[in-house]
């Protein structure tokens, strides 16, 4: 399985050239790392925190970033099992969170204080999925 922890630069480009202006929700699929993994010299690294741990400190210091420009988290559930799809992709994490704008979650992926914290995504994520969603009109069937 390949591991995915942060978009590579063809990726973003390809989100940055869709539509900026309307409200997006990104599906987060989310594992961690049984121990996280924090660059040599991190005040945490010598801490033995798990993932989950180290997910909960970039949650921490990004919550007051993403207050500030309006997003949210939409709704977290509780991986339970995969019925299509690969079997060994097993989340920790499951929810989608939605911005005002993609101008919203650029402004805070660009953000000084959020660009700091992501240290400890990276030390939390052995594995990871970010899928941008535009809102689509609900009902009651499929397709």
């Amino acid at each position: 399985m390949t591991a995915y922890i942060d978009p590579d630069r063809e990726q973003f480009e390809a989100f940055k050239a869709l539509d900026r202006d309307q409200p997006i929700e990104m599906l987060n699929l989310v594992k961690f790392r049984a121990k996280a993994d924090y660059p040599v010299g991190h005040a945490l690294a010598d801490k033995d925190l798990t993932g989950a741990e180290a997910y909960r400190h970039y949650g921490a210091e990004t919550a007051p970033i993403v207050a500030r420009i309006g997003a949210s988290i939409l709704w977290r559930g509780a991986f339970q099992t995969t019925l299509i799809g690969p079997q060994d992709e097993v989340w920790d994490e499951v929810f989608i969170a939605r911005y005002p704008t993609a101008h919203a979650f650029l402004e805070m992926v660009t953000d000084s204080v959020y660009r700091s914290a992501v240290v400890h995504r990276q030390a939390a994520v052995a594995n990871s999925r970010l899928i941008r969603c535009g809102t689509a009109q609900g009902g009651a069937s499929f397709g």
